[in-house]
């Protein structure tokens, strides 16, 4: 029985083994140098681009991050239990709750916000992380209630306090004015613990901005930056809408920051485990 050429070139092609396409998110783009870089060398090189002359700052989610600062093993976390609620029954595109616990199921978090004890360096520390993955790292009601605990804990303890700041967000306004009280909270709370000669460190990463650039993290003893790190209140954006002035170039960003005196010094991310240890060990 002969075979037609439609029909060999269909068996021919049915015998050739099929290409295999790239697996989804080996390869990610830097917003820095715009490069296409490995994803397993960004994460071995502590979420910052491997590409020489580059060094752009990745965002690294909360547990990342107290990874790379404390010592292997010594974090124990607290006041897990507080939860989220929705007071204010919030209704935007979708109900409040319904977004609390998408959020919880994308990052992996029960809220923006991660506190504990553990040792940097063998040095005991009190450490408080946000994340903007959740809810863009804005401060709701458990937010503000889990970093007061801390640092409440760090005064009876008599510990260094660091806080690392990751939030794009200001105070949540899915929680009105339950949320506009963390600033204050937590603020006072900061005054009872330098009162106590209490050492705080404060961390700003990006994007720092809203309320929480305009509170905690702006109170710290010592504020440190990553590099070229967003850092502000109102976006640069509208901050050009509503004053109608040309903005300075790099308006916002820790290097700007640093030159008119905001912060003290911006330390890459490599270097932010001994630099913190070193403060500490100046301050006694």
């Amino acid at each position: 029985m002969s075979t037609s050429p439609q029909q060999s070139e269909v068996s021919a092609s049915q015998d050739l083994p099929r290409k295999r396409g790239v697996p989804e998110g080996l390869w990610i783009r830097c917003d820095g140098c715009h490069d296409t870089v490995f994803r397993k060398m960004v994460e071995k090189n502590l979420g910052v681009c491997p590409q020489a002359g580059c060094g752009h700052h990745f965002y690294v989610p909360a547990k990342s991050r107290i990874q790379q600062l404390l010592d292997e093993g010594s974090f124990e976390e607290w006041f897990a239990e507080i939860l989220p609620l929705d007071p204010l029954s919030f209704h935007d595109k979708k109900p409040y709750r319904d977004r609390l616990r998408d959020e919880q199921q994308k990052s992996g978090l029960s809220e923006a916000c991660l506190v504990g004890r553990g040792y940097l360096r063998g040095r005991p520390v009190v450490l408080g992380v946000t994340d903007s993955s959740f809810i863009m790292g804005s401060m709701g009601s458990v937010v503000g209630e889990k970093l007061t605990r801390a640092i409440e804990a760090a005064t009876r303890l008599q510990l260094p306090l660091l806080i690392v700041s990751g939030s794009g967000g200001g105070a949540r306004m899915h929680e009105g004015i339950y949320s506009l009280m963390q600033m204050g909270k937590v603020c006072a709370a900061l005054g009872r613990f330098h009162e106590k000669k209490g050492l705080y460190i404060s961390v700003l990463t990006n994007p720092t901005m809203g309320g929480v650039a305009a509170s905690f993290a702006s109170l710290g003893d010592v504020i440190l930056a990553e590099p070229k790190a967003l850092i502000g209140f109102a976006g640069p954006r509208v901050v050009q809408a509503t004053c109608k002035i040309e903005l300075p170039k790099g308006f916002q960003t820790s290097e700007f920051l640093l030159e008119h005196g905001f912060i003290d010094r911006i330390v890459a991310r490599a270097d932010l485990r001994s630099e913190i240890a070193r403060i500490i060990d100046y301050c006694g």
